[in-house]
């Protein structure tokens, strides 16, 4: 991500923490005073019939999505010796009632209490937390739960439609609409390294939004909602769901996230366009390396700051999910094929490299 003179400050939606990451200070809103202000969206009398058609289209998606989400996000709180700590929100990804969150949300909590939007509420157990990826699983003790479908990000396009749901500041189930600003997105994480492919959109978040779900116009989920710019308006973050996925799975199976490292550094950047063509190549980015560490795997296999990272075992890198994928922990001290695009004296050479990952 490009960065301006002064570095942004990013808030965490997760108070007591600084970086404004989107999880509040708790507590609920009286519902009366939740209610009020809700104010309805009219065409503007002097645009044509085609423009209240389109908001009306607009308005019908957003409202199917957010009630297909309903009885799957829930306002979730943690308490600290025995106080309530925080609040932020999640979301049911599994029909045995596992949901997805963020790290900062649960972090150092004592207790985790879920409700959701019919009333219900059950106590929660941490099943495990990455900070790298500032994602956290959860496990609902008793009482049924809808999963919300999943998404895939590695299919989505600026300019498509984005809705968060969350409780933003104790306001339970709130719903905000904007579209997909941006892919492949670096963030500083909760703990400290760069989350890759991170999804960016304008849609508003705020403290207590943290952990809720990033939905496409199907209602799938594309990300996990995780940090805003403060100082800036429609600068919000995701953390993909792909990536998500990895890292749950990760937490599910062992508790920890295990990674193998290749030591390079780097981001989603595009492919040069006629190169794409001419070779008829699937995807059009591609894993863009900016420094590899010295005496790395990657440097010992000859890997160079400006090439990219095309392929992995045969199959394209059109994300960093794509390359996490190949780098679980059972990946350390297996050989990994990778397919490199390197530029040289203005001609794009294609090299096959092999690569033996070592465990971080």
């Amino acid at each position: 991500m490009k960065r301006a003179d002064r570095a942004p400050t990013f808030t965490r939606m997760a108070s007591a923490i600084p970086l404004h990451w989107l999880h509040g200070p708790g507590g609920r809103p009286d519902s009366a005073d939740a209610s009020r202000g809700h104010g309805e969206l009219e065409a503007s009398s002097s645009g044509g019939p085609g423009d209240g058609a389109l908001l009306d289209a607009y308005s019908r998606t957003v409202s199917e999505v957010a009630r297909r989400a309903r009885p799957s996000v829930a306002h979730v709180t943690v308490h600290r010796d025995g106080r309530e700590a925080g609040a932020g929100s999640g979301f049911v990804y599994t029909p045995d009632g596992f949901l997805l969150t963020n790290a900062h949300v649960v972090h150092g909590a004592k207790e985790i209490l879920a409700a959701f939007a019919d009333g219900a509420e059950y106590r929660a157990r941490l099943i495990g937390e990455d900070p790298d990826t500032d994602t956290a699983v959860l496990r609902l003790e008793g009482g049924s739960s809808v999963a919300l479908p999943l998404g895939d990000a590695r299919r989505l396009r600026p300019g498509q439609i984005a809705v968060a749901v969350g409780s933003p500041l104790g306001f339970e189930f709130t719903v905000t609409a904007g579209i997909v600003s941006a892919l492949g997105r670096s963030l500083p994480g909760f703990g400290g390294r760069l989350i890759e492919d991170v999804i960016q959109t304008d849609a508003a978040l705020n403290p207590g939004n943290s952990g809720g779900p990033l939905l496409d116009s199907a209602g799938r989920a594309i990300g996990v909602n995780t940090a805003a710019i403060p100082s800036a308006h429609g600068l919000a973050f995701a953390v993909s769901i792909n990536t998500a996925q990895w890292v749950a799975m990760e937490l599910m199976r062992h508790g920890r996230v295990r990674r193998a490292s290749l030591g390079v550094a780097g981001g989603i950047a595009p492919l040069p366009r006629r190169w794409v063509r001419e070779n008829d190549w699937p995807a059009a980015t591609a894993m863009r390396v900016q420094q590899v560490i010295p005496g790395s795997p990657a440097a010992g296999a000859g890997l160079r700051a400006g090439d990219w990272i095309i392929g992995a075992q045969g199959e394209p890198v059109s994300q960093f999910s794509d390359l996490m994928h190949w780098l679980g922990g059972s990946a350390a001290g297996q050989v990994l094929p990778l397919k490199i695009l390197r530029p040289r004296a203005g001609v794009l050479e294609m090299l096959h490299v092999l690569v033996t990952p070592t465990l971080r």
